[in-house]
């Protein structure tokens, strides 16, 4: 499906060229071909459209990997859309940047990544936008983008199958301080289940809620509380300054978008430790793998002083995954970690092994392992066995629970 801008973009193409000084000449050309860009944005608007007419989560374009073709991934699966046809790389590039704005592109030509947020209105009946967040990056040079759609509502916190114990210390009411922290792989849902404690709080409690993101997704009107949404780039250089700078901003609760460093790790536990309570996510695949990593980002002589730091502010760990169901849909599957006296001892004591029998016999508190929950669901028809076998985290558990 060429657009009719192609060959005139292809004529610019020269191969002693950078790809950013590439792309700046596509500028140019945009800058005096408003019709190209109008063009460009419409197409890509049209590929938004399928995303959500086909309830894709993501969308993928553009850079060698995706061979021409538009990507979509819908309910875990990744494959290509064959009603798009064929796409040069030098297409799909001037459609992506068609649809960002001059400070966006100049930090794109920088640091030759880019994570935005965008919405748009898919249809004239619509009432409401649909947001997206867009990832663009560079792959043998070329330009490759990721667009994720992020959902127009924000699921219940009941539907999330947390138990009662869990629900009262995630709200504020009941909990004024620690740390949450929701840990998954990439496409695990981690956002949806932040937004869904952030909107329990924002209809129950009286208070003001921070939220730094790279970028904002979901955005939350204010309720109850004063909601605050602010993006790492654009409106807060770091994710370390959001949350060293929501501490003058009088905040109940602080949001935190993704820790990745031991700087960001101890300013988060600081802010936490004076008396906020703090959300955040975390790349990690279960509740001890998080505790783990927490830890490991430390040099080894920092690593006792964490420990005890970790232990008096962390509260719930929730980790989690989508798995394949057998309506063809994903399934939430979570293990929850809700900390207590003998956890923070164990943490302390170095003893960390020993917290995951602890979550085994948890269940009066809320606690669920991984294993469990699939155990449940497998119990209850939501999922295969062969799907509860892949998802486990420890495959010899699971098998002995199902056993019984």
């Amino acid at each position: 499906m060429a657009l009719s801008f192609l060959p005139k973009l292809l004529a610019q193409k020269t191969f002693n060229i950078s790809p950013s000084e590439l792309y700046k000449k596509f500028d140019k050309l945009a800058a005096e071909n408003s019709q190209w860009c109008q063009e460009a944005q419409n197409y890509l608007f049209s590929l938004l459209q399928y995303q959500h007419q086909i309830d894709a989560s993501d969308l993928d374009l553009g850079g060698p990997g995706c061979g021409g073709k538009i990507w979509y991934r819908v309910y875990g699966t990744k494959s290509p859309a064959p009603e798009f046809g064929k796409i040069d790389e030098l297409e799909s590039a001037f459609v992506v940047l068609s649809i960002l704005n001059k400070q966006q592109k100049e930090r794109f030509y920088k640091n030759k990544s880019l994570d935005f947020s965008f919405s748009i209105k898919l249809h004239d009946e619509d009432t409401k936008e649909t947001r997206f967040r867009g990832t663009i990056y560079l792959e043998q040079s070329s330009l490759a983008a990721n667009f994720r759609k992020i959902n127009t509502f924000v699921f219940p916190i009941e539907s999330l199958g947390f138990a009662e114990p869990i629900v009262k210390r995630l709200n504020l009411q009941y909990e004024k301080f620690g740390l949450t922290l929701v840990t998954g792989l990439t496409g695990s849902g981690k956002s949806t289940t932040l937004d869904s404690i952030i909107d329990m709080n924002n209809h129950s409690n009286n208070g003001h809620i921070v939220i730094v993101g790279n970028p904002i997704e979901y955005i939350h009107t204010s309720e109850k509380c004063i909601v605050r949404h602010r993006e790492v780039g654009t409106d807060v250089i770091s994710f370390q300054k959001g949350i060293i700078e929501s501490l003058r901003q009088d905040p109940d609760i602080v949001v935190i978008g993704e820790i990745r460093d031991a700087d960001e790790i101890a300013t988060l536990l600081e802010i936490t430790d004076s008396g906020h309570k703090t959300f955040s996510t975390l790349h990690t695949n279960s509740a001890i793998d998080s505790l783990n990593r927490i830890i490991a980002e430390f040099p080894p002589r920092e690593q006792d002083r964490i420990r005890i730091r970790l232990a008096e502010t962390l509260s719930i760990v929730i980790s989690q995954k989508l798995v394949p169901g057998l309506d063809g849909k994903l399934v939430l599957a979570k293990e929850i970690l809700a900390v207590d006296s003998s956890v923070r001892a164990a943490i302390i004591n170095k003893n960390i092994g020993e917290i995951y029998q602890m979550i085994t016999e948890g269940s009066k508190k809320g606690m669920i392992t991984m294993e469990q929950d699939l155990a449940n669901l497998l119990n209850r028809r939501k999922i295969s066995l062969e799907a509860a076998l892949n998802y486990a985290n420890n495959k010899k558990r699971l098998k002995q629970l199902i056993s019984r």
